[in-house]
């Protein structure tokens, strides 16, 4: 139950799924061994929900960066790597898509058959470029926000980047400001003198 809680988890880029959303029967092909993880991921990928949420909901761009953060837990690594994906999607449709994600090499080599993919994209890698370390920076809004209800809604982040091929800056911390006590806080919205 963790492993498929995992999965809906990454493939949803962290969107709530409702009990009635769930793909059942294919949970119950994995529970039984029917199913490797990678299959699990790629019916999920090709579900009526999936591309709901992030296929038709989203302009091309944005639906490509999305595919490659839940699929293969980074962002695009060059403006060439979106247009292959348009390409493939032109000329063979939705699903031979996913599946090119899916039964890429790096997926292989990434995941296998049974590790649920995960945020790779965020540590630097021999052989990655600076620029998809960059974007992922800007894919990864915030651990608790979905992809499905970004702040930045479903504009793509990315594309700018990708095209210019000049990295997005990373902006620091703020260290300097202040913590906010959230007793406080409380206490003022509810202008009470004590809690």
């Amino acid at each position: 139950e963790l492993v498929i809680k995992a999965l809906y988890k990454q493939v949803f880029g962290n969107a709530y799924i409702m009990e009635s959303e769930r793909l059942t029967v294919v949970e119950s092909q994995l529970k039984q061994g029917r199913l490797t993880v990678r299959e699990f991921v790629r019916r999920l990928a090709k579900s009526e929900l999936y591309k709901s949420r992030f296929i038709n909901n989203c302009p091309r761009y944005r639906s490509h960066e999305l595919n490659f953060k839940h699929l293969l837990g980074r962002a695009p690594d060059s403006y060439q790597e979106t247009s292959y994906h348009s390409q493939i999607l032109d000329s063979q449709g939705y699903e031979a898509d996913i599946d090119s994600y899916i039964d890429s090499e790096e997926y292989k080599q990434a995941f296998g058959d049974n590790i649920v993919p995960y945020y790779q994209g965020y540590k630097s890698q021999t052989g990655k470029s600076l620029l998809g370390y960059t974007n992922m920076f800007e894919m990864l809004e915030s651990l608790s926000t979905s992809d499905k209800a970004s702040f930045q809604g479903n504009q793509s982040r990315l594309q700018k980047s990708l095209m210019s091929n000049n990295p997005i800056n990373i902006q620091p911390v703020n260290v300097n400001q202040p913590v906010i006590d959230p007793v406080k806080l409380i206490r003022k919205a509810l202008k009470l003198r004590f809690i």
